[in-house]
C-alpha cells in the first residue's frame, strides 16, 4: 500500500516448517495466508529445552500441531502475546491446554474509544475478545529462562494493547504487527490509532535494535532506517491529505481514489481505515474539521 517504501516479499517456507532465523529463536508459519496476513502468521519459539512461545497464531489444529512438534518434549515457561488479533492469539487455548504454561505480554483486547453513534468497528470479525492472559506485561516487564530474556516494549497504534518484545541476548526485537518488511501495518480506528502508532515507531527509532521478527512475513535488517521510512511515509501521507482538504472538502473514498492509485481492490477498505486513522488524528489536533466526531462517512475539511 506504498509507492514510496521497498518492501521485502521473498517468500517464507511452507507452514508448519520449522526455520531457525535467529540464535536460540526459531519460526513456525501458520497456514493462514491472506491479503492481510502475507504468508500467514509467524509463531517463534524462544530457547531450548525451556522455551518461550510468541504468538500461537490462529485457532488452527494444524498449527498446534506443528508447534507441538518443534517444541519436541521441550516446557514452555510462557505462552507470550504481542496483540489480541485472532491471527495472533486465538490459538492460545489449544495451546495452553497442551502445554499448561502461563499466557503473559498483552493485555485483554480494548479499543482506544469508545464508538461513535451508528458506527461499526471495521474489522470486527479480527478482534480476540475472548483472550484473557494469566499475566499481563508492562513496559519494561519481562520473562526469562535459560539462556533468554524478553522485555516487553509498549507500541500501541495498530491496536490499544500491542506489545513488542525486546531480546537482548540477539539484540533483536519481536515486532508483531507494528513494523514489517513486507507491507506497512494496518491503524483501524477505533481499536488502532495513528498518532498512538507515529508515537511508538519513534520509540522503536531510539531504541537499539537492528533486527526485527515480525508477525508476518522475512526477518526485517538495519530496522531502524526503515523505521524511520516508515514514519516518513506515514508523514508524507499525512501531508497529502491535508493539501487534498486544502483544496476543497473530501469524503474518506474519494481521498483513497487520489491518494492510492492502482491499488489492488482488495485492499480498498484497508486503505479506507487508514485514511480515516490519518483524518481522527488530525481532527484532534485541529489539522482538520468535520461535523460532529470524526467517522467513515464524514465530510471533512480544512480547519
Amino acid at each position: 500500500m506504498s509507492d514510496d517504501l521497498t518492501f521485502d516479499r521473498s517468500a517464507d517456507p511452507p507452514a508448519g516448517v520449522v526455520r531457525e532465523v535467529a540464535p536460540l529463536v526459531r519460526r513456525v508459519i501458520a497456514p493462514n495466508p491472506s491479503a492481510f496476513t502475507f504468508t500467514g502468521t509467524a509463531t517463534y519459539l524462544v530457547g531450548r529445552g525451556r522455551v518461550a512461545v510468541i504468538d500461537p497464531g490462529p485457532d488452527d489444529p494444524h498449527h498446534t500441531a506443528a508447534l507441538l512438534a518443534a517444541l519436541d518434549g521441550a516446557t514452555v515457561e510462557a505462552i507470550v502475546v504481542t496483540h489480541s488479533h485472532r491471527d495472533h492469539s486465538a490459538g492460545v487455548p489449544a495451546l495452553k491446554a497442551a502445554t499448561g504454561a502461563p499466557v503473559v505480554g498483552a493485555g485483554p483486547h480494548r479499543a482506544f474509544r469508545a464508538l461513535h453513534a451508528g458506527e461499526a468497528r471495521g474489522l470486527e470479525a479480527g478482534v480476540d475478545g475472548s483472550y484473557a492472559p494469566d499475566r499481563t506485561l508492562a513496559d519494561g516487564e519481562g520473562i526469562t529462562g535459560p539462556g533468554w530474556s524478553l522485555v516487553a516494549v509498549e507500541t500501541p497504534g495498530h491496536t490499544a494493547n500491542h506489545l513488542a518484545f525486546a531480546f537482548p541476548e540477539s539484540a533483536l526485537l519481536f515486532s508483531g504487527d507494528h513494523v514489517m518488511a513486507w507491507s506497512t501495518s494496518i491503524v483501524a480506528p477505533p481499536d488502532g490509532a495513528m498518532g498512538a502508532y507515529v508515537a511508538s515507531l519513534r520509540k522503536l527509532i531510539e531504541r537499539p535494535e537492528e533486527l526485527y521478527l515480525p508477525g508476518h512475513g522475512p526477518a526485517l535488517r538495519d530496522a531502524r532506517r526503515f523505521s524511520r521510512q516508515l514514519l516518513g511515509h506515514r508523514l508524507m501521507r499525512e501531508t497529502a491529505i491535508r493539501l487534498r482538504l486544502a483544496e476543497g472538502p473530501r469524503t474518506i473514498p474519494q481521498l483513497v481514489a487520489e491518494l492510492y492509485r492502482g491499488l489492488d481492490p482488495k485492499l480498498l477498505f484497508a486503505a479506507g481505515l487508514s485514511v480515516f486513522a490519518h483524518l481522527e488524528d488530525l481532527t484532534a489536533r485541529g489539522e482538520a474539521a468535520t461535523d460532529g466526531p470524526p467517522t467513515l462517512n464524514g465530510l471533512y475539511r480544512a480547519p
